[in-house]
């Protein structure tokens, strides 16, 4: 699959916030790091961990600004709009850094500062 299209449909998953369409992009060893939480392994056990994230919040939405191909990954940055469920928002910068294998990603990094996001 052509790298701008993974993008495209995986962040289409994720806004969608559904967690079992965004698992199938993620291989069955993948590790999964999002900001400084403890990182989670396993699609099944990310799946969980994405579907309860997912109830936490109203809405996300990203924006990508650009993306980057590198040797077995990629590399892309953007805004990402959370709606919390009093239908306030907060918007951050992120940056996510994903590893690949046969185009299914095996490491997914996400940088982001969500430390405001539930206060």
């Amino acid at each position: 699959m052509e790298h701008h299209q993974l993008l495209s449909q995986l962040f289409s998953s994720i806004d969608e916030r559904d967690a079992r369409a965004f698992s199938q992009f993620l291989a069955d060893d993948c590790s999964f790091s999002f900001g400084n939480l403890p990182p989670v392994s396993g699609k099944a056990n990310i799946e969980s961990f994405v579907s309860d994230f997912f109830d936490s919040i109203h809405a996300l939405s990203h924006s990508l600004t650009e993306s980057w191909s590198v040797a077995d990954g990629l590399i892309c940055h953007g805004s990402v709009s959370y709606t919390r469920h009093d239908e306030s928002v907060l918007t951050v910068p992120f940056c996510n850094i994903f590893k690949l294998k046969h185009d299914l990603i095996r490491e997914y990094l996400i940088f982001a500062d969500t430390s405001a996001l539930y206060r």
